[in-house]
């Protein structure tokens, strides 16, 4: 069969070929319009219609689809927040956490985006929204959540920070952490940065509320999500401490554990007075690290310095101590020269104050759960089996040993016996279960005041989580060092210790209002160490532990 267009171009010789034939081309071009061009018009015409339906029965299913999507969100199940959860959650207290991961390599958003998707989103609080009810109770709500939108990568003119990268880094970790969270969506964010500073060549900003989880299920999560860069299909270690029992005692006999537990009995019920009396009206000393009443969320300021681990656990073998110990006896060494130095800055001599007269308290964030094993997280968001993750933490606080000792070594013993003394308490996990009945029976409200009056009488937050002892990539970006700051409540200063292979990194969360000089905060904790190192040296009597 002849094509249409052949059958015109023969039409065309024709005509060409015998003019006097017109009358019978014109006629025959108008019988192939009839035979040939109507029905190719009816036909597109019927493909025309038959596409408008394709579509319309699409955009019926995919509106049935967004429907359906809606209704089995809103017949999803919903977990409601732990009390501790609920409390960070709440609008008066506000607790998010800044996490900073320094990389050796050149950051590659791809990777890091494919990464979280088939990990972090996995997790259900990762991909749900915080919804506060009615009566006072929240509930984690599941949502679509598009990745890209949660992995921020900013633009900036070299220019802007070329001269001082350290500098440029500390001043966006603090902005971020004082620009409020949309509590709209889920609650956490990553910033990608490929700036070189002197510590990484590129780096990693998270900023996650303190509703997902406290600070040891983050760094599980942190653990999880990445392999040993000597092993790329190894999940990390830690350096997690395990009480050994000596074969000596293991046949205790009854009389000296029910010494024991009278012991801490005894020294619960005296803690816990401590509290009430704090509650009422016991308050720390007004000293230059105090915070002051009211919202401070836009004058946080994060800084961060490195010291070795190796002359952490010099000076732990030597005095036979924990690494707590000596962190707590360094810190109580470093405010010590801190608050001097402002004492004697001060002019007045009626307003000179004595260390010796200092009340100075903090409080501690204490991991209740037993250790939650890395592998069981991974399992969690690889294959959806459950694994605890969240926050369950109990709070204690801690007297601070401020002042001018002639021997350093002090701060480390006075340390210590402070330590011992919070070990054979459970004030941790009282208040945390005190916490929870509480929330049941007095509400949200209530529970918010006793937790901001405590935070208000006392002066700062101190804490220590123990990260990977050997080197590890985050999704394929080897790691030069991670640190980690908790932000809320009233206190002015936060301290946080985080450990990565062979060093500490100290984390300062400061009001600078209150501190309007962190870095002299920060170089009087590091000097304070080398002091108490050499303390240790001139005693002749060391070795390290490898």
């Amino acid at each position: 069969m002849r094509s249409l267009w052949g059958i015109v171009v023969e039409l065309e010789l024709d005509l060409n070929q015998s003019k006097d034939e017109t009358l019978n081309v014109s006629f025959a071009m108008q019988s192939i319009r009839v035979f040939y061009f109507l029905p190719y018009k009816v036909l597109c015409r019927l493909r025309i219609m038959k596409y408008k339906n394709q579509v319309w029965r699409k955009a019926k299913l995919y509106e049935k689809g967004k429907d359906m999507a809606r209704k089995n969100q809103e017949t999803a199940p919903k977990e409601q927040l732990s009390p501790v959860s609920q409390l960070f959650a709440s609008p008066s207290l506000y607790c998010v956490i800044v996490l900073t991961l320094g990389l050796q390599t050149r950051c590659n958003p791809t990777t890091i985006v494919e990464g979280i998707k088939n990990t972090w989103i996995n997790l259900p609080r990762f991909s749900s929204k915080v919804e506060m009810r009615k009566n006072g109770k929240a509930f984690w709500i599941p949502v679509s959540v598009r990745v890209e939108d949660h992995v921020i990568i900013p633009e900036f003119d070299s220019s802007s920070y070329i001269d001082n990268p350290d500098q440029f880094i500390e001043d966006y970790t603090s902005n971020l952490a004082n620009t409020p969270m949309d509590m709209s969506k889920p609650l956490w964010e990553l910033h990608l940065l490929n700036i070189k500073t002197s510590n990484a060549e590129s780096l990693l900003i998270g900023k996650l509320h303190h509703s997902l989880g406290d600070g040891m299920s983050l760094m599980s999560l942190l653990l999880a999500s990445s392999r040993k860069t000597s092993d790329p299909e190894a999940l990390p270690t830690t350096a997690a401490t395990t009480q050994h029992v000596d074969s000596n005692h293991r046949g205790w006999l009854l009389v000296e554990r029910f010494w024991l537990m009278i012991r801490i009995i005894f020294t619960t019920l005296i803690e816990v007075f401590k509290c009430l009396l704090t509650l009422c009206f016991l308050r720390d000393t007004k000293t230059p690290l105090t915070g002051k009443p009211g919202d401070r969320t836009q004058s946080t300021k994060i800084i961060h310095r490195m010291i070795s681990l190796d002359d952490v656990k010099l000076v732990k073998n030597t005095m036979k101590m924990k690494v707590n110990d000596v962190l707590l006896g360094m810190t109580q060494a470093g405010l010590s020269r801190y608050l001097s130095k402002k004492f004697d800055e001060d002019m007045v001599v009626e307003k000179k104050m004595s260390l010796d007269k200092i009340r100075l308290r903090g409080t501690v964030a204490v991991n209740l759960r037993p250790d939650t094993k890395i592998e069981d997280l991974a399992n969690m968001m690889a294959k959806g089996s459950k694994c605890r993750w969240g926050n369950f933490v109990g709070i204690v606080i801690l007297p601070l040993w401020i002042r001018s000792e002639d021997d350093p070594l002090e701060y480390i013993r006075r340390a210590k016996a402070t330590m011992d003394m919070k070990k054979i308490s459970v004030e941790a996990l009282f208040y945390y279960g005190l916490v929870k009945f509480a929330m049941k029976i007095l509400g949200e409200k209530v529970i918010e005041s006793i937790v901001k009056r405590l935070c208000d009488h006392t002066t700062l937050t101190f804490s220590n989580v123990i990260g990977p002892d050997e080197e590890i990539s985050f999704f394929g970006h080897p790691m030069s060092y991670v640190t980690a700051s908790a932000l809320g409540g009233p206190q002015a200063l936060i301290i946080h210790y985080v450990s990565y292979v062979n060093k500490i990194i100290i984390n300062l969360a400061v009001d600078t209002t209150v501190i309007p000089d962190p870095h002299l905060l920060c170089d009087d904790l590091v000097e304070s160490l080398d002091i108490i190192k050499l303390a240790v040296l001139e005693k002749g009597d060391h070795k390290i532990e490898v």
